[in-house]
């Protein structure tokens, strides 16, 4: 059973249902849980949200009579004291499991990939849902969206790689879907490089989530046509960014920055984009961050009309593309991801080529690598572990090689192993 309560009568061992006023000024990223710790309940009654409702079937009820009563100063000793009165004893709550990595502290690849597929799994499954209901015409929630968005913001948080390395290993059938996941990592991951507070990513993953909600209006057989696209076809696509805007404006409560990144998100900085031609700061900090996220897993995906591009080599093509890109956003982009991004085959200067298993915290030209063929023998050669960024490393990247040329098909599987595997 649902009951409205004012914030201040909130304690530990409460379910929260909800909160009232805009979810941009809640303290949390989510909603629906249960309060464990005292610093949850202290944001809450810091954030100036007036009341919430709590469910008082999964978690304590509030005691009517006996409204919170804030710490008062030790009065004076007396004469005669008498009793203090006892303390109403504290409900027991059971202690939250502990994650295997607490967010917001760094796990490597490895440790974070079993938690990102899984997420990656569920992120799936929900978009296909969300996207599903739109297609039909129902309203989207835009608050539903935010567990969602904070399981991604919290695997980015562990480690960028794993959670968008998986995204990008999307096949064309899911494409449209994963692509949005995908474009939710990047775009967190982007706003903390750029130093956007909490507010502003929570804004940014939603956008990323969003974004591509009025390919949901397009006719199917354009959107999964294997082949190019005739002019008319193309005309059709161009309208997604106004349908998925009017899409989340019918729905309300979607924060303006996520409204304004579905517009836009395919605006160019010289003014030559859709479907406004802005230019330059006409474009929000957002939707600039939006257009480099929506390319960069765009090009580096399968989709139904083309293979993907390897994940360096789309770096370096997207730098020459003049006009296209905010080049400050774009270079946080860069530092976000990385010159060598998870998946990329490399040379080195001793011959052997490698593929980018880890980004380093510190150098983005000195990777973890994974090494496997020789280009001297051009014999494949024992797999081996390589980390460049260590002051003992003797080998360096000496160029991006495109697994095309050398008919290496099979990347995907090197760097997913674990460190012991061979």
């Amino acid at each position: 059973m649902l009951k409205r309560i004012p914030t201040q009568h909130v304690r530990l061992g409460m379910f929260l249902q909800s909160m009232e006023g805009s979810w941009l000024s809640h303290p949390f990223w989510k909603t629906k849980f249960v309060l464990r710790e005292q610093s949850e309940v202290d944001a809450l009654l810091k954030s100036g949200v007036v009341a919430v409702w709590i469910d008082v079937e999964k978690g304590l009820d509030i005691q009517e009579a006996e409204p919170r009563v804030e710490p008062v100063p030790e009065p004076a000793p007396e004469p005669a004291p008498q009793p203090a009165k006892p303390q109403e004893p504290r409900p027991l709550v059971a202690a939250p499991v502990p994650a295997a990595t607490p967010p917001g502290m760094r796990a490597s690849l490895h440790d974070e990939m079993g938690r990102a597929a899984q997420i990656v799994s569920r992120s799936r499954a929900a978009v296909i849902n969300l996207f599903g209901e739109a297609r039909l015409g129902k309203a989207i929630d835009a608050e539903q969206c935010l567990p969602l968005v904070e399981e991604v913001a919290n695997s980015v948080s562990r480690n960028p790689s794993a959670l968008i390395s998986l995204a990008r290993l999307k096949t064309k059938d899911d494409y449209t879907y994963m692509h949005s996941v995908a474009v939710c990592a990047l775009m967190v991951s982007l706003s903390r490089h750029m130093g956007l507070d909490e507010a502003q990513t929570r804004e940014a993953g939603l956008a990323g989530l969003l974004h591509d909600v009025g390919k949901m209006a397009m006719p199917i057989d354009v959107l999964n046509k294997p082949g190019q696209l005739t002019d008319d076809e193309f005309a059709v696509m161009r309208s997604h960014p106004v349908r998925g805007y009017e899409m989340l404006l019918e729905g309300g409560a979607v924060p303006a920055a996520a409204l304004d990144v579905c517009l836009h998100h395919h605006e160019k900085i010289d003014g030559s984009g859709y479907p406004k031609k802005l230019k330059g700061e006409e474009i929000s900090l957002l939707s600039r961050m939006g257009a480099v996220c929506d390319v960069y897993d765009a090009i580096t995906s399968t989709r139904p009309y083309k293979n993907a591009w390897d994940p360096a080599g789309s770096i370096q093509r997207m730098a020459q593309w003049t006009g296209h890109f905010d080049p400050a956003v774009f270079q946080a982009f860069v530092k976000s991801v990385g010159i060598y991004p998870v998946g990329t085959l490399v040379k080195l200067h001793s011959g052997r080529l490698a593929v980018v298993v880890e980004q380093s915290p510190v150098r983005l030209t000195a990777p973890l690598v994974r090494v496997f063929f020789s280009t001297k023998s051009q014999l494949p050669i024992p797999t081996e572990l390589v980390n460049l960024d260590l002051p003992s490393a003797t080998d360096r990247i000496v160029s991006r090689e495109n697994p095309a040329d050398w008919g290496f098909k099979h990347l995907d599987e090197l760097w997913m192993k674990a460190p012991g595997q061979a």
